[in-house]
Parts: structure tokens; C-alpha cells; sequence
């Protein structure tokens, strides 16, 4: 069970640090002319890589339906703003669980000794 647990949150965290990384490269690239915001699709590669061990690389794709700007670039800086955001949270409740399952293991360790 804890194995099962320990690789869903990996990967939840692992999918966090390539949006993270995404969100990062387009913000820097704002004012690049053309650029064309990227992304992942966070719900379906969560779906597609829960409960494995090892995953393959999360497929990275232009964003559709943005509006573009005079010099062909598309990035929306409230909405990498927003990701920012939801990602910190995202990647803040993991860490948490994270702590949690290795705090009981330490406990069931401890108690083991103890008893």
C-alpha cells in the first residue's frame, strides 16, 4: 500500500514539476515575438500515470483558444499567474502527504523496536 501511495504522489509531484517548468519558460517568453504558450494536460496525464512506478515523459502541447497578440505571441500573464498559483497549492498538499506517509512509517518502524 505505502509503495502504491509513495508512486502517485512521485508522479503527481513529478507532472506539478514539468507544469512548474512550463508555466516558468512561458512567462520568461512573454515578449518573445511568436511564442506560443505551452502546457500539459494535467488532468489527463494524472489519469494516465496514477499508480505506475515508472512514467513516461508528460506530453507538452501549444495551449489552443488564447488570444493572440499583435506580434503572434499568446501568452496570458493572469493565467500563468493563476497556475502559478494553483500549482504552488497543488505541490504544497503533496508535500504534506508525502511528510505524513513517512511520518507513519517512522512511527510503525519506532513501534515495531518498541514493541
Amino acid at each position: 500500500m505505502l509503495d502504491r501511495v509513495a508512486a502517485s504522489l512521485g508522479n503527481y509531484m513529478d507532472l506539478l514539476s514539468v507544469r512548474q517548468k512550463l508555466v516558468a519558460s512561458n512567462i520568461a517568453n512573454a515578449a518573445t515575438p511568436g511564442y506560443k504558450t505551452k502546457d500539459i494536460d494535467f488532468q489527463f496525464e494524472l489519469q494516465s500515470q496514477m499508480g505506475q512506478e515508472a512514467t513516461a515523459p508528460a506530453h507538452v502541447r501549444e495551449v489552443q483558444g488564447l488570444g493572440t497578440h499583435n506580434d503572434g505571441n499568446n501568452v496570458s500573464l493572469d493565467r500563468e499567474a493563476r497556475l502559478l498559483s494553483e500549482n504552488a497549492l497543488r505541490f504544497n498538499v503533496a508535500s504534506q502527504l508525502w511528510r505524513n506517509k513517512l511520518r507513519m512509517l517512522r512511527n510503525a518502524v519506532q513501534d515495531g523496536r518498541n514493541g
